[in-house]
């Protein structure tokens, strides 16, 4: 192995345990908190595994089963962390085709139809988790199932998935050209003629 891919290695685990880090205060610190029960939406919440999505699927699934571990170090509720850790299937999915897909980001309709599936499966995962402790007696029924479980857990989730995916694209485009360890995704620069 050179010494440029272990140089890379080290970056990348430097990458995800900062990532990590991220990811675990936000939740604690963000003054930004939208509390629906049985949902709480924390702006930025998910920024961190986005990010981490940007640069590797190895990066990706290790932030966010780090963050995972830290809602629970946290001592949040059951099914708060089994939220989180049911994030690992949009995560895992997403990552993966960042990889094989790199462009997918320099484009709207690509770009779309990915944060679409990727917001999907966030959502029925979570809703899934949710529906289990709805069922279970965890989660207050007065709401009724649709409204707790199709429209809060549901609708909600993709939203915050849409707007924390906005945050990190925002924050990871500028931050990719001075990045200098292979990532899954970068952005193709824009040219004076593009821009006419």
């Amino acid at each position: 192995m050179t010494r440029a891919m272990n140089m890379s290695r080290l970056q990348k685990m430097v990458i995800a345990a900062l990532l990590c880090a991220i990811g675990i205060l936000i939740p604690l610190i963000s003054p930004i908190k939208i509390t629906l029960d049985p949902m709480s939406f924390t702006l930025g919440s998910h920024v961190a595994i986005f990010v981490a999505m940007f640069v590797s699927p190895a990066v990706a699934l290790c932030v966010e089963l780090g963050t995972t571990l830290g809602f629970l170090l946290a001592g949040f509720p059951p099914a708060v962390v089994l939220r989180a850790l049911v994030q690992v299937f949009f995560v895992a999915a997403g990552a993966y085709w960042l990889r094989k897909k790199p462009d997918t980001l320099n484009h709207w309709g690509s770009m779309s139809l990915f944060l679409l599936a990727t917001g999907l499966l966030h959502a029925v995962a979570e809703a899934l988790v949710s529906t289990w402790f709805y069922f279970g007696g965890s989660i207050d029924q007065s709401k009724g199932f649709f409204t707790t479980i199709i429209l809060l857990v549901g609708v909600g989730t993709l939203a915050h998935h849409v707007v924390d995916f906005v945050i990190s694209y925002v924050i990871w485009r500028p931050v990719s050209r001075i990045v200098k360890i292979p990532t899954s995704v970068r952005f193709q620069k824009v040219t004076k003629s593009a821009e006419h």
